[in-house]
């Protein structure tokens, strides 16, 4: 199975051609770019980048897999739309992952785990994972001194710094960390293209305006 992997909701713009053969995902070509202001200029170079290099086309893929955040509104909207599109326009099943759960595959720790990327507004996204890395706890958003760190004796993401525990890589999600977090659900109908936004976006709709005439039309 030929799976194409997109993540948008950290800085990192991240693409890659992913093959699954009954055991663990082998990259077979990927691009990984940290610009937070360039997710939409840069997501589809990438992918025709990746497809080029790995010489196989968009219809060539079996099945897509989209990191569904939590993310920024902006940055996160533009994987889950790209993937959206591709999917209907190539008719390949289209799978959202969490994207914390992308790090936590990837992460290059034992025992249990705290996985955390920022949300700005000096908050942190945050899930928990026990040693099989099967998340227990999350996505939640908090800020670095309220997320409960006791148990854990390790952090990944590019927020694991402000955890206070040993860090370990990944920073981001990486192409195999997509796949293996979704491994299973590859297998299954896709679950609805829902992006973990966790917070209402900043732009809101102007509510009813108020009236400026007084009782009596003065």
């Amino acid at each position: 199975m030929l799976v194409i992997a997109l993540d948008t909701s950290t800085p990192a713009v991240t693409v890659g051609l992913v093959a699954l053969d009954g055991g663990r995902p082998r990259v077979v070509a990927e691009r990984v770019t940290i610009n937070p202001r360039a997710h939409g200029e840069l997501l589809m170079p990438q992918l025709l980048d990746v497809l080029t290099e790995a010489g196989h086309q968009l219809a060539d893929a079996d099945a897509i897999v989209v990191g569904a955040g939590p993310g920024p509104f902006t940055g996160l909207r533009v994987g889950m739309a790209t993937a959206a599109a591709l999917g209907q326009a190539c008719g390949h099943p289209v799978h959202p992952v969490c994207s914390l759960d992308a790090i936590a595959a990837q992460a290059t720790a034992e025992g249990p785990l705290l996985v955390a990327t920022d949300a700005r507004r000096k908050e942190v996204y945050w899930a928990a994972y026990d040693a099989e890395r099967t998340r227990i706890d999350g996505p939640h958003v908090q800020r670095p001194a309220e997320v409960p760190t006791e148990e854990f004796t390790a952090a990944a993401g590019e927020m694991a710094e402000a955890l206070d525990l040993d860090v370990v890589e990944p920073r981001y999600p990486t192409p195999v960390g997509l796949v293996a977090a979704a491994a299973a659900a590859l297998r299954a109908e896709p679950a609805p293209l829902v992006p973990l936004y966790l917070r209402r976006p900043d732009a809101e709709a102007p509510g009813k305006r108020k009236s400026v005439l007084t009782r009596g039309g003065k």
